[in-house]
């Protein structure tokens, strides 16, 4: 085939041949070329080779392959077992090495078994902010050795704890630097010790007493910014691994403090510039160099934890939970906890804290040699399957929980030097890790019989193997016959013009011995070919964004496209099963299917079948006043019946029950009821069949019946009388209403009413009294 991606990749030997697909295979045969044919031509993919006689024995293609060096099972361990396993004893991942034969473009897959061992041992350190703000907070954790023992006994009989405290560098503007303030940094009557950078208290000891006593013995002391230094004594808790007395089991860091942190480039502000050099300096249990190395960055931090296996546990008060938890975020295999303001939670914290992260897995590996690809899925508990970065971590793991991964390691091409290279493959946060040796397939087997400077390569210039010759540097050809030093000549360089042309060989390639060579580019699966080297297959024409369109192959700058498909670039489809209206037309009718898309020819149609019309009436509008004017010779085309409306067929039936229904035809049916000028109804369908308009028509009219005269008028005499005496009782009632009101008026006025009492002014009493004046009442 001459579109092979094998043959178009121009391999001169067996080795470059396998490199470029897992399709190809090297025809090893002497005889397998013809006359004139290029020693590449060997190289095709494995049908084709068989197409062209190359005998199977003769085809090299070999194959990866996985080969399981350890495979210690999982333990099965109970808590309450008499049998005490030492750490290395535990196995909780499966298989523990691997050896990986890889051929390129072909993925291995491997499967890996994780398994949570019940009472695995854990180591704590409690590392713990001693600045003034947290003087109540050491006295609660005075105690903690115990009770945390205590607690821990209910998940693991291999406990150990240590403790460190941190204050903040000693150098200004961290502290004050005065002679006083440097014995004593706190103010007013406090009694508190002298700042310190980092200082390891007590190592990891299984003495639940020896913690109590060393932590009660410890003073508080004090510093002048808000956040501390806690990076640095995170830092050295991580590499000093000597001191610290970690062992190779869980390893849990509690990072207690009540303010921020200081990290790199902060170092600055003391004058201090160089970077952290994530080495352990501890002298007497004392971090020596803080004055002299800048504060880790996040990303070391990062590294330096991951690197030792420690799983990070945040206690911090509420005030800076959004920062932990951003840093949370950035730290994998990191829990935050809310510290109340005098640590009493300590215990509780720290409990839920590691049943979280216990509960997670999350596989990393380690540097990917350059070419290789590593993907993962995940089988989580009750067969939750996870793909992309959800492939690598499993959830909700309770202890004796199995669980299970599948990896594929697959590479683009041989490294440079050829020679093995070691990955590994770990559950952060565990000790244990999975090697995975990786050898790559550089070569056919046939070249390991290969016949060096054989006389069968001109006169000794280069290997024979695989049914071919191998040049030797400097030396070109099917037979080796040219020197790339002698190559350059006029007359060669006509051999690869192409019709007498300017361009060698395109100027997609180079001219050796007379023959072009065509130039390989960073993508394998993009190649030049041709004689003079005039073809590729990527610099055809896109459509999408897509060469030819998704539906067919480049070949020598041209589209083939694949079957359905045509044009430039592949484009137009010649199904036209999506132009195909409702009822059953292409493009309803109305256009024409160019590419697989209705391009409507009457304007009043649009939509991607032609059917829709905004501004057309309905189906039975449009037929509605040709099929009156010829089924019952009325309407506003009767005069112009004979001209406009013979363009169907016109069947009349004698009652509705007789029109065609839907369910007995093939083709779609419109069936309608319209009103004509005297109100009368007329039933009709209209239909398409075969091109064929056919109307089915009942021939009579439904028109309703004339009104009933005697009905009407009693009801309308019967209507005013009604109306009369309604208005006359109304009438009535508003005069009672009204009399009523008055009579009430002239009642209430005549109550009102004050009559005079004193005498009339014309009245004369006929009563004279007359009095002698002489009297004196004697």
């Amino acid at each position: 085939c001459t579109g092979s991606i094998c043959i178009k990749a121009n391999a001169q030997s067996c080795g470059e041949c396998i490199q470029v697909a897992e399709s190809c295979g090297w025809c090893s045969d002497e005889k397998f070329l013809s006359s004139g044919e290029s020693k590449s031509a060997r190289c095709d993919d494995l049908q084709s080779l068989k197409d062209r006689q190359c005998p199977e024995d003769k085809i090299e293609n070999p194959r990866g392959a996985i080969v399981i060096d350890k495979d210690t099972p999982v333990t099965n361990r109970k808590k309450d077992s008499k049998e005490k396993l030492k750490p290395e004893e535990i196995t909780q991942i499966q298989p523990q090495k691997l050896t990986l034969t890889l051929r390129s473009g072909e993925p291995q897959t491997f499967s890996l078994k994780f398994k949570r061992a019940e009472d695995y041992p854990i180591d704590l350190y409690y590392l713990m902010d001693l600045s003034f703000s947290m003087k109540d907070d050491l006295e609660n954790v005075k105690n903690l050795g115990t009770d945390l023992m205590a607690e821990m006994e209910k998940i693991t009989t291999d406990f150990r704890i240590g403790f460190g405290s941190f204050v903040e560098k000693t150098v200004m503007p961290y502290i004050s630097t005065t002679p006083a303030r440097l014995i004593n940094p706190c103010t007013g009557n406090q009694n508190c010790t002298s700042p310190f950078s980092y200082k390891n208290v007590l190592k990891l000891t299984d003495k639940g007493d020896e913690f109590n006593r060393l932590v009660s013995q410890q003073q508080i002391s004090g510093n002048l910014d808000s956040p501390e230094g806690g990076f640095d004594a995170i830092m050295q808790v991580a590499v000093c691994e000597e001191q610290i007395g970690w062992r190779n089991v869980t390893r849990l860091l509690v990072f207690s403090t009540d303010a921020g942190f200081h990290f790199a480039g902060d170092g600055k502000l003391g004058g201090i510039v160089l970077p952290n050099d994530g080495k352990c300096h501890l002298e007497n249990n004392m971090y020596t160099m803080s004055h002299y190395y800048d504060y880790p960055s996040i990303a070391h931090l990062v590294q330096k934890l991951s690197d030792h296996n420690i799983q990070t546990i945040f206690a911090v008060t509420d005030d800076f939970q959004p920062v932990y938890k951003e840093l949370q975020n950035l730290i994998p295999k990191s829990a935050v906890g809310t510290l109340s303001s005098n640590s009493s939670n300590v215990i509780k914290l720290i409990i839920d804290a590691y049943n979280s992260l216990s509960s997670e897995v999350i596989l990393e590996n380690s540097r990917l040699p350059e070419g290789l690809s590593i993907t993962y899925k995940s089988i989580c508990k009750n067969g939750v399957e996870g793909t992309g970065e959800n492939g690598r971590k499993c959830s909700n793991i309770s202890i004796g929980d199995e669980v299970s991964f599948q990896i594929s390691v697959e590479s683009q091409k041989c490294p440079s030097h050829g020679k093995s290279e070691v990955i590994k493959i770990k559950p952060l946060g565990f000790t244990e890790e999975v090697e995975v040796v990786l050898k790559f397939i550089c070569d056919c087997e046939c070249s390991a019989e290969g016949e060096l400077n054989s006389q069968r390569c001109h006169e000794g210039n280069g290997t024979f193997e695989c049914g071919a010759c191998k040049c030797n540097a400097g030396r070109i050809g099917r037979l080796c016959e040219c020197s790339k030093d002698e190559v350059r000549t006029e007359d060669l360089d006509a051999n690869c013009r192409k019709d007498n042309g300017t361009d060698i060989c395109s100027n997609n390639g180079d001219c050796v011995c007379g023959t072009c060579e065509c130039k390989k580019r960073e993508n394998p699966k993009e190649v030049y070919s041709g004689t003079y080297c005039e073809c590729d297959n990527f610099n055809c024409d896109r459509s999408n964004n897509k060469l030819c369109g998704g539906h067919g192959v480049c070949e020598c700058r041209k589209c083939i496209c694949d079957a359905n498909y045509t044009g430039s670039a592949c484009d137009c489809s010649l199904d036209h099963s999506t132009c195909l209206a409702k009822n059953g037309q292409i493009c309803n009718g109305r256009g024409t299917c160019e590419c697989g898309i209705c391009k409507c020819t009457d304007a009043k149609f649009q939509g991607p079948t032609c059917e829709l019309c905004p501004t057309c009436p309905g189906v039975c509008a449009e037929h509605k006043d040709c099929v009156q004017c010829r089924a019952f010779d009325a309407g506003e085309k009767k005069e112009t019946c004979e001209r406009d409306c013979s363009y169907f067929q016109l069947i009349t039936v004698k009652d509705s029950s007789k029109l065609p229904q839907p369910t007995d035809q093939i083709f779609p049916l419109t069936h309608c009821k319209e009103r004509d000028a005297n109100d009368c109804w007329f039933y009709f369908t209209y239909a398409i069949r075969n091109s064929t308009k056919e109307v089915y028509v009942v021939e009579k009219l439904e028109c309703p019946p004339g009104p009933d005269i005697i009905p009407i008028v009693a009801g309308v005499v019967a209507g005013i009388v009604l109306i009369g005496l309604a208005l006359l009782l109304i009438w009535k009632l508003l005069m009672i209403i009204h009399d009523r009101r008055e009579f009430a008026k002239f009642e209430k006025e005549k109550m009102n009413a004050k009559w005079d009492t004193g005498e009339n002014p014309i009245y004369k009493s006929a009563v004279t009294t007359v009095v002698n004046p002489k009297y004196e009442g004697k």
